[in-house]
Parts: structure tokens; C-alpha cells; sequence
């Protein structure tokens, strides 16, 4: 499937890579269908492409890069919603922000992806552990090259 995108132009996406969002994401609820880019095999950071619309695009990780302990609690309703016949298939992101030089992540609205179905729904946890802006890393400047 060719999609358009305003940040790399059009690529070749596989149909396997289509995630659904049937409910959207929160303040996106129109835009349904996303597909996951992976800038190269060991990244950490990839990016959540709107279908929908070429101008959307989220950056999201893994959470447990960063955060180890965080889980998110998946009811039998939820299960069911995703048609998750088993939790193993459910991988979990986040949605990652920059602010100042820091990177930043909403773990209270985690994204839960049924890997084998490729369904998804933004959740929102009312553990008030997490928060929407949870710091991850700090970006520092790379350093100057010294001259000869």
C-alpha cells in the first residue's frame, strides 16, 4: 500500500503493518488508521503514521526501555474490546514529546496494540503514579569537533 506522509514522503507500507484505532486517539478520534515506521533495526523511537492524514505523525517507544516496572493493567473488557486472546500478544507504546531539551512521555495514556489482530486503543490509566509527561532522557548538545 503506498502512503503519503509530509515528513518522508510516500512510502510502500505492507497491509501487515496497518494498526486500527477503532476509537482514534484521544483529541484524534476521526483519524483511524496508522501504520508503525521504524527508522532503522535498532531504534528505540518510531513513528506512528496517520493513514487518515500525511501531516500526522506521533513518535512513541517501548515504555520498559525506559521504565522497567511500568505495566499497564489490561481488564477482561479491554482484553476482549482488542480481541486479545492472550496478554503476550499485546505490545504496549507511548507517545513521546520533546520539551526544552527533554524527552518526555505519556505514560497515562498508553497505546495497547493486539500484535497478531493489529488493533489498538489508547487507554487511560487511573493510577496516578504516571503522568502525561513523565521525563524519559535529556537531550545534551553533542560536543564541538576540536580544530586541527
Amino acid at each position: 500500500m503506498e502512503v503519503r506522509t509530509t515528513r518522508f514522503g510516500t512510502l510502500e507500507i505492507a497491509p501487515e503493518r496497518i494498526i486500527k484505532f477503532p476509537k482514534g486517539l484521544l483529541g484524534f478520534e476521526s483519524f483511524t488508521q496508522f501504520c508503525l515506521l521504524q527508522p532503522n533495526d535498532d531504534a528505540c523511537f518510531y513513528w506512528l503514521q496517520s493513514l487518515d492524514d500525511p501531516a500526522l505523525a506521533f513518535v512513541v517507544t517501548d515504555p520498559n526501555m525506559f521504565v522497567p516496572e511500568f505495566a499497564v493493567p489490561i481488564r477482561e473488557e479491554q482484553a476482549e474490546s482488542l480481541g486479545l486472546a492472550k496478554l503476550e500478544d499485546a505490545q504496549i507504546f507511548v507517545i513521546v514529546n520533546k520539551i526544552s531539551n527533554k524527552l518526555t512521555a505519556n505514560m497515562q495514556g498508553p497505546l495497547v496494540v493486539n500484535t497478531v489482530a493489529r488493533v489498538a486503543e489508547q487507554f487511560v490509566l487511573a493510577e496516578k503514579k504516571w503522568t502525561t509527561r513523565h521525563e524519559l532522557m535529556t537531550i545534551t548538545e553533542p560536543a564541538a569537533k576540536a580544530s586541527a
